[in-house]
């Protein structure tokens, strides 16, 4: 007995000859089953296997009995084994052919006996049906945007891939509406689509994801010191150097006109970096700095009757001896005019030569020297003052004691120039005795202001 679900279609076609008494019995399967010539029944047809695409928007195809189901993918399928095989037995007659012996004596039967196929099928050469292609025949009736696809008895007309069906016709799938494709941006094309990655990042081999370029790695297009980032890159100049506006160049960086103070004198630049460089007579200290250079300790060019005197920025060579008659040498630097000769009497008594530097433009008022009396007498009294050498009023002597008085610098000097002063200090007594001393000052006023 048939049931409902597995209807089989039985088509019972007799053929009489003369050459041979002959009954040829056909089974055609219901939909969904073909004839299994071995096993002599109809057999399911698996439709997941030969239909391209069952199941749409992410479904799967599980096969059935006779058609398909298209379930989630996380649906648990139980298969019965015992309805499968009784589902296949009723599916159609197992009795496909049956004949009657023939005489022996008889000719055989004639080949060209004709059978009738089902739509969609054709006799072959061995008088059996076969399925007709009617994609490779060209017999079907697919429009010109789809694609044909041959089925049991039948065939489908489809979508090519990167479309789907709008009524009759085919239209694009635009992906780039989907789910996300692409890590960056998506660009639909007919039938297809393709991926595309912001700048700084490139695909990678999946062709969808985005992964970064390392420019520095790649082609370092940064002048000196290159820094990855995420999507881009970052340059920087070695110490000495400054960023040009294009972001990627260097420049260098003139240190010199950043500052007039960054040298002590004079500074020089250079590519990257800069230096400080010193007038003759001074030596760079500590990169910046001038400092005077001691020539009377370095190399002393004085004569051997010569002292030598070291100033800012160079030295002078003064005679040992510096007496000039009538004056006699009794010790260093000091010389008296002996009481025996009458011309002493109208000059001072002893000459003492002293010598000082200091720098050029110093800050006025200063306190520069200070005169002393080496020998203190009772009863005497003391006064100092300027005999020469202060004409333009540069300087004023302040008594400070009754035995000592201190040289002022009132107006600022420009060097490198000398000025001589002769500082006198006359001593009276309560018995109007006279007399007086002077102390002759060189100063040596240097080039610059260090």
């Amino acid at each position: 007995m048939l049931t409902a679900m597995f209807l089989a279609a039985l088509i019972l076609i007799t053929v009489h000859s003369q050459e041979t008494e002959e009954t040829i019995t056909y089974t055609q399967c219901t939909d969904g089953y073909e004839w299994d010539p071995v096993r002599q029944r109809c057999k399911d047809i698996d439709e997941c296997e030969i239909v391209p695409d069952a199941c749409k928007g992410g479904m799967k195809c599980v096969n059935h009995y006779g058609g398909y189901l298209c379930l989630p993918r996380t649906a648990q399928i139980i298969v019965n084994e015992r309805e499968e095989a009784a589902a296949e037995s009723n599916s159609g007659r197992n009795n496909v052919i049956r004949r009657t012996p023939a005489d022996p004596h008889r000719a055989p039967p004639n080949p060209t006996h004709q059978i009738q196929c089902a739509a969609g099928y054709e006799q072959s050469d061995h008088n059996v049906c076969q399925d007709i292609d009617e994609c490779a025949t060209g017999t079907h009736n697919c429009r010109a945007d789809q694609v044909c696809v041959n089925l049991r008895g039948s065939f489908s007309c489809q979508c090519p891939p990167g479309y789907q069906k709008r009524g009759e016709q085919c239209v694009d799938i635009d992906e780039c509406t989907l789910p996300p494709y692409c890590h960056h941006r998506c660009v639909n094309t007919p039938g297809s689509y393709y991926c595309q990655c912001n700048a700084g990042f490139q695909l990678a081999s999946n062709n969808h994801t985005c992964v970064d370029i390392n420019e520095c790695d790649a082609n370092n297009p940064c002048a000196q010191q290159c820094y990855n980032i995420l999507g881009s890159f970052i340059c920087q100049c070695n110490p000495g150097f400054e960023l040009s506006s294009d972001r990627i160049n260097c420049e260098d960086t003139d240190e010199c006109r950043t500052s007039s103070y960054i040298c002590q004198y004079q500074c020089v630049n250079e590519p990257g970096k800069f230096s400080c460089i010193c007038p003759e007579g001074y030596q760079v200290v500590g990169g910046r700095t001038c400092h005077d250079i001691n020539e009377c300790e370095t190399t002393n060019e004085c004569r051997e009757d010569e002292i030598c005197w070291n100033y800012h920025g160079g030295f002078r060579c003064y005679p040992r001896n510096p007496c000039q008659e009538p004056y006699v040498l009794t010790s260093e630097n000091r010389c008296v005019c002996p009481v025996s000769n009458a011309i002493c009497r109208e000059l001072p008594y002893s000459v003492v030569y002293k010598y000082m530097s200091i720098r050029s433009d110093r800050t006025v008022p200063s306190d520069i020297f200070q005169i002393q009396a080496t020998t203190i007498y009772p009863n005497t009294i003391n006064t100092f003052r300027i005999k020469s050498g202060n004409e333009n009023g540069e300087f004023y002597l302040r008594q400070t004691s009754a035995v000592s008085a201190m040289l002022v610098l009132v107006k600022s000097l420009s060097g490198p120039r000398e000025h001589i002063v002769d500082l006198e200090m006359l001593t009276v007594n309560s018995l109007n005795y006279r007399t007086s001393s002077v102390l002759r000052l060189t100063i040596i006023v240097g080039p610059y202001a260090f």
